[in-house]
């Protein structure tokens, strides 16, 4: 085969190819065409679709929202209807009310003319009636020779005079039954309290026996050459007497906080066994702050027992303090715990406030038991502090007129004299013999101590 055969068949393959090229392309865009026709006719369908639910979605809403807004439009024309209703109802009642005062206006003239003709009437009488009264005065003056001025005066002064004697007869009879009944009441009452309340009587001594284990604690409690029990004497103001008798100690004082004071000292020495000056003083010194502590205790307990609330807290360590006071052999705090008690009956029975003649009663004795020397009597004393502290004004009278030192303004205050009283009178309750022995010694006691410290 030549070359120019081999050009024609390449040239007519080209050909071939580029014919088959062109004829497929032609295809392929006809094809492409004819999808995108169909494409495009779909889209338009589903855009009609879409454009028919919108329009049917829009239909709805507007449906909806005419429907809420004929809704709001008919309860719009229904709050005003019944708007109008009130204001047509408010304005028959004020058209009511306005015609009910006329009404009544016209029937206060009608009222107020017929008043006024009858004042008229009254003023005509009246006028008649003096013109009458003053004849007839004018006929008995004549006929009983006095003026009328003259027979009013006579006439009261013998009214007076009868008004009088029969007054003074019906006072002293009430007087009379008053004191009668007032005696039987009185009587009643303190018997009442009497028999209502009862108190064990126990008489305070003045000496305090502590027993000891052997006699040959004695030897070590006296020391060498005596040191040991002058250092307690000094530190207490005590009185140790060690003597002969078997397993006892005499602690002697009349103030019964020292002893009481030397007591609980010598109690712990012995039991710690540790005897010497410098630890008796330490020993006392601590055994002081336990009774101080105790005694504002004791004041704490005395007026929740009793029921006695907001005293100051001064006045409630005074009181801790008369648990080791005595009056006439007598406990202080028992006497001051029995008035008191003794008042709140008292006053129950008489219509007065029960707390308050408790709160007098407990407080009566408290001058008894002052920080320092005091050279007022008690009552007087008591009432200051009472005052000091802001106790009421009848609670300071019975305190500073119990013994009638001062003079009494409320009913109170004879309560707590009677009382105090009753709690002394008990038998056996006092040992007044000896009282006024006590207290020398008593002084004279403080005197030494206070010269030996």
């Amino acid at each position: 085969m030549g070359t120019t055969e081999i050009i024609i068949i390449a040239t007519a393959a080209f050909a071939a190819l580029v014919a088959g090229y062109l004829i497929g392309y032609f295809m392929m865009r006809s094809a492409q065409k004819n999808k995108l026709q169909e494409i495009r006719a779909k889209a338009e369908e589903e855009a009609e679709v879409i454009k028919k639910e919108k329009i049917l979605q829009a239909k709805e809403k507007f449906m909806q929202l005419k429907a809420e807004y004929d809704k709001q439009v008919v309860e719009k024309n229904k709050s005003i209807l019944e708007g109008e209703n009130r204001i047509k109802q408010k304005e028959n009642s004020l058209n009511q009310k306005t015609e009910d005062y006329r009404r009544k206006e016209t029937e206060l003239a009608k009222t107020k003319e017929n008043y006024t003709t009858q004042l008229g009437i009254i003023e005509k009488k009246k006028t008649d009636l003096e013109k009458l009264i003053n004849r007839q005065v004018l006929q008995l003056e004549t006929i009983a020779g006095i003026s009328k001025e003259e027979a009013k005066t006579q006439l009261v002064e013998a009214l007076k005079a009868e008004a009088k004697t029969e007054s003074l007869a019906y006072v002293q009879e009430i007087m009379e039954e008053a004191k009668t009944n007032a005696s039987k009441e009185a009587k009643r009452i303190i018997i009442q309290s009497i028999q209502r309340l009862g108190t064990e009587t126990a008489i305070e001594n003045a000496v305090t026996v502590f027993n000891i284990e052997s006699d040959d604690i004695k030897g070590r409690i006296i020391g060498r050459e005596g040191r040991n029990i002058r250092a307690l004497e000094a530190a207490t103001g005590v009185e140790f007497i060690i003597d002969d008798t078997p397993e006892a100690i005499l602690l002697s004082c009349f103030d019964p906080v020292r002893r009481e004071i030397a007591r609980l000292a010598l109690h712990q020495l012995v039991m710690d066994g540790r005897i010497h000056p410098a630890r008796v003083e330490e020993v006392v010194n601590k055994v002081k702050k336990q009774i101080d502590e105790e005694i504002l205790e004791i004041g704490k307990r005395t007026t929740i027992d009793l029921g006695i609330h907001g005293l100051h807290s001064e006045l409630v360590r005074h009181i801790g303090k008369m648990r080791y006071r005595s009056s006439y052999g007598q406990n202080l705090l028992q006497h001051s715990r029995e008035v008191a008690n003794l008042c709140a009956i008292m006053a129950s029975e008489l219509g007065l406030n029960p707390k308050i003649a408790k709160r007098a009663g407990l407080l009566h004795d408290i001058g008894k038991v002052p920080d320092g020397e005091s050279e007022v009597p008690h009552a007087i004393y008591g009432m200051k502090l009472a005052e000091k502290f802001k106790e009421k004004p009848e609670v300071c009278n019975a305190i500073g007129a119990h013994h009638d030192e001062v003079e009494m303004t409320s009913l109170y205050a004879p309560i707590v004299q009677v009382c105090d009283a009753i709690s002394g009178a008990r038998p056996g309750a006092r040992r007044e013999m000896t009282e006024s022995y006590i207290k020398r010694i008593k002084e004279l006691e403080a005197l030494a101590w206070t010269t030996m410290v």
